[in-house]
């Protein structure tokens, strides 16, 4: 008999500072079996005290109270990994696999932090290519299995994800050749790849001169588990900006995904965004995103 397991992805932005203003008190309205986590800027002790009662793996970033992602469970995994790309990549801190049982089935879940980028900065911008070409190669390689990538990565995928997405289309976080990756994630698998043609000037050379969309591209199968749910309507944003009167106004981005497998997608249930009631309720300038998967034979 398949059990639903509520799985809930967070970026914190710093543990410590979470725990200090409310996230305990989420976690028992939630009741999440599963919690991946990113941007928690902190080392091991400090997430475990953070949560006690859960076992945690996680993977630091290099430069402290930088980054760092973990994944917290109410039950051991079995095998965690960090490793992807290759040694070239600056991945430390950004990316986590934990594998759990589930009634004779196993799912890989993925904790996962993409670098912001930066449009103006080519070197910065092209740490972010790097790491979408690591990220997409991998998600190839686990497309075939029980898989859930989770967490902030820092793109909007289509207008329906950010409120100002025409102000947008030159920034990181909205580029035509950013969003061309999840057209290729997102896509039907094995057939062919078409973009968002028409959305910002200059999209359709853009896309030309992408990686994803080379001669002979096809989908990987994916499936956007929060865009599934919620239709073709706006948001439902994760994240808002500190400054200004964004999150009053919900004047946000939606780069907060669960991305579900082929196969595991068609299990995914209860889909939804914890927004906080109000600004001053906050203890991230992320929302939680939760969802339950059906596992178990």
């Amino acid at each position: 008999m398949p059990r639903s397991v509520r799985i809930a992805s967070v970026n914190v932005n710093g543990i410590r500072a979470a725990a200090r203003n409310g996230m305990g008190a989420w976690v028992d309205a939630a009741q999440p079996d599963i919690i991946t986590l990113q941007e928690v800027r902190a080392e091991l002790e400090h997430l475990e005290a953070a949560l006690p009662g859960w076992r945690v793996v996680a993977d630091a970033s290099l430069q402290k109270g930088r980054a760092g992602v973990a994944i917290a469970s109410r039950e051991e995994c079995a095998i965690s990994r960090i490793e992807l790309g290759d040694d070239a990549l600056e991945s430390n801190g950004r990316w986590i696999e934990a594998d759990f049982a589930f009634g004779g089935e196993t799912l890989t879940v993925v904790s996962a932090y993409v670098p912001t980028g930066e449009a103006e900065t080519p070197a910065k911008q092209d740490a972010k290519w790097a790491f979408l070409d690591a990220m997409e190669h991998r998600m190839g390689e686990l497309a075939d299995g029980l898989a859930l990538v989770t967490g902030d990565l820092n793109v909007g995928h289509r207008p329906l994800d950010i409120r100002n997405w025409k102000g947008n289309v030159k920034k990181a976080g909205f580029l035509a050749r950013e969003r061309a990756y999840f057209d290729r994630l997102l896509g039907a698998a094995g057939q062919p790849v078409t973009g968002q043609e028409g959305i910002g000037r200059g999209m359709v050379g853009e896309l030309s001169d992408t990686r994803s969309f080379s001669a002979g591209a096809t989908g990987l199968g994916w499936v956007d588990v929060g865009r599934a749910a919620h239709g073709e309507l706006d948001g439902p944003y994760t994240w808002w900006s500190m400054r200004g009167k964004a999150f009053d106004n919900d004047s946000g981005w939606r780069i907060d995904y669960h991305l579900a497998s082929p196969a595991l997608a068609p299990r995914a249930s209860g889909y939804r965004v914890d927004r906080a009631p109000s600004y001053d309720t906050r203890w991230s300038d992320h929302s939680p995103v939760v969802a339950d998967y059906a596992l178990g034979e």
